[in-house]
């Protein structure tokens, strides 16, 4: 299906609203162009191109973790098929899309364009071989996509080795074997630029060994830059059925599991979140209705007697005794399973004229997908500009590697382009990511608080955040700022390995530039 008018309309606007690092390395590219061969420019295009689009972010994980729950709360809408179906073995990447649609993309290149079906589903009949569908594209006219990308990916385990081939290829572990297509660019070469930029992992209990292999994939097959901890966080879906040593609140007990998971895998993932993901789906997608609410509310009336009985399992839960309607009680479970039962009702109790909407938002806090959503947010959405900025710089420095297949002159054309962008001002930005990608990926060592602070200065979005000092004023920040930089100027001269070393200097010139910064903002407000 040929691009509509609105959605190159879309595309546009979306290129007019690239940040700062993505329209320097696009300038760059730009710039570089008249020196290259057709070969070389189809390549640089093909990197340029991305630049002006969402950040794409990949959810991977085991087959049933529970991906497609979260694939559907982050977006809003259950659009993801959660049951095992044709389409759940296929890569399928939600994007925004001026007009509803899902488009199958077979092996070459040819696309079928399908409607969701009844229940707003991707589609269970695709009406081609699966063998023969590279990925699906699912377009929706919803908000949340415009700038970031949600790629579903098939269950890494799976007794499919065709699926699980798919993901491997999507985190870049394997080139698609395609037919040739007119970019100008050899199948391989495609899947390397059109990797996820950022990786969402699903884990169920703790991190099995082929987790942290498919962990490893990601970071192996992209780039540092691209691939590095400060790109990659981790769930524990299902928070609810891990067990605790006593036998007490299983969200506790797993919010205790999800910190000493995020300890194991510090090297592959920023941090490790508890989640509940079915109560997440349900309370973000509109599936808990005003009608979940009153049966809710009818339970909470039953005699504590029955309502003990009701909570001591499913099977009991749908006991034909009890005068509730038994489909109503089913429905409850397939939306909240017995856990977000007890809790709704237990927020009932307290609370007995609870509204639905709020009782919808207590449970959403239940979940933990606030602070999913909120760390998606500033780890990945505000800084989706220095990600895929990066990830161009990795693309463009493979280009000009003594590896790549581009002639020597093309080589050349390239290196001289990235030089001269480094030099630019904002481009310490793309410094420091790089510094946390070495750091925090262990391939630089660092004491464990310099290495939290490294972080907490790519990550943060603002001075305040960045320095650690929420709530103090700009006196006090710009203060802190200079102290910051001392004090890492100090490491680099003194005591550091010459690795370390090139690091704090890296340190030491951000928080310089962020003294400078807040210096600029003291000053203009005092006059």
């Amino acid at each position: 299906m040929p691009v509509s008018e609105q959605d190159r309309t879309a595309a546009g606007a979306q290129r007019q609203a690239a940040g700062v690092l993505c329209r320097a390395v696009a300038d760059a590219c730009s710039a570089m162009r008249p020196a290259l061969t057709q070969q070389g420019n189809a390549r640089v295009e093909q990197i340029a191109r991305r630049l002006s689009g969402p950040l794409q972010l990949a959810i991977a994980g085991r087959i049933k973790s529970g991906k497609s729950t979260v694939v559907n709360a982050l977006i809003g809408r259950r659009v993801a098929p959660t049951d095992i179906r044709e389409c759940t073995r296929i890569v399928t990447r939600f994007q925004y899309g001026t007009v509803d649609r899902v488009e199958v993309v077979r092996t070459n290149g040819n696309r079928v364009t399908l409607p969701y079906d009844a229940d707003g589903l991707v589609p269970t009949n695709l009406g081609v071989d699966p063998s023969d569908v590279a990925l699906i594209d699912a377009y929706l006219t919803s908000n949340t996509l415009r700038d970031v990308t949600v790629i579903d990916t098939p269950g890494l385990g799976s007794l499919d080795a065709a699926s699980a081939a798919r993901t491997k290829e999507l985190l870049g572990a394997v080139a698609a074997e395609a037919e040739p297509s007119d970019d100008g660019l050899d199948a391989g070469s495609r899947v390397a630029i059109a990797q996820a930029e950022a990786v969402l992992f699903v884990l169920t209990q703790a991190a099995r060994a082929d987790d942290v292999d498919t962990l490893s994939i990601f970071r192996a097959y992209t780039t540092p830059k691209a691939s590095s901890p400060v790109n990659a966080i981790a769930v524990l879906n299902k928070a609810d059925q891990v067990v605790g040593p006593d036998g007490g609140d299983p969200i506790q007990a797993a919010g205790e599991l999800a910190a000493a998971q995020a300890r194991t895998l510090h090297h592959r993932v920023s941090d490790v979140l508890p989640l509940v993901g079915l109560i997440a789906e349900a309370t973000e997608t509109g599936l808990f209705t005003e009608a979940d609410a009153d049966v809710l509310r009818q339970i909470a009336a039953l005699d504590p007697g029955s309502r003990t009985l009701l909570f001591l399992s499913a099977d009991l839960f749908l006991r034909p005794e009890i005068p509730i309607p038994v489909p109503a009680r089913a429905r409850l479970l397939e939306r909240l399973d017995l856990f977000g039962v007890i809790r709704a009702v237990e927020l009932i109790d307290a609370e007995p004229g609870l509204p639905a909407g709020e009782l919808r938002r207590r449970l959403v806090g239940r979940s933990g997908f606030p602070a999913l959503r909120g760390v998606v947010d500033t780890a990945f959405r505000r800084r989706a500009d220095g990600i895929k900025a990066n990830v161009a710089i990795a693309a463009l420095e493979a280009l000009a590697a003594p590896t790549s297949e581009l002639g020597a002159g093309d080589r050349m054309a390239i290196a001289d382009g990235l030089e001269e962008l480094m030099q630019r001002p904002e481009a310490h930005a793309l410094r420091l990511l790089e510094a946390a990608s070495l750091v925090t990926s262990g391939t630089v060592s660092m004491p464990e608080p310099m290495r939290e602070e490294l972080t907490r200065l790519v990550v943060a979005t603002n001075p305040a955040e960045q320095l650690g000092l929420a709530g103090q004023p700009p006196d006090a920040l710009a203060h802190a700022a200079l102290e910051a930089a001392a004090r890492w100027r100090s490491f680099a001269t003194f005591g550091s390995t010459p690795a370390q070393s090139r690091i704090a200097h890296v340190v030491h010139r951000g928080y310089f530039l962020l003294w400078q910064q807040l210096q600029a903002g003291l000053n203009g407000g005092a006059r």
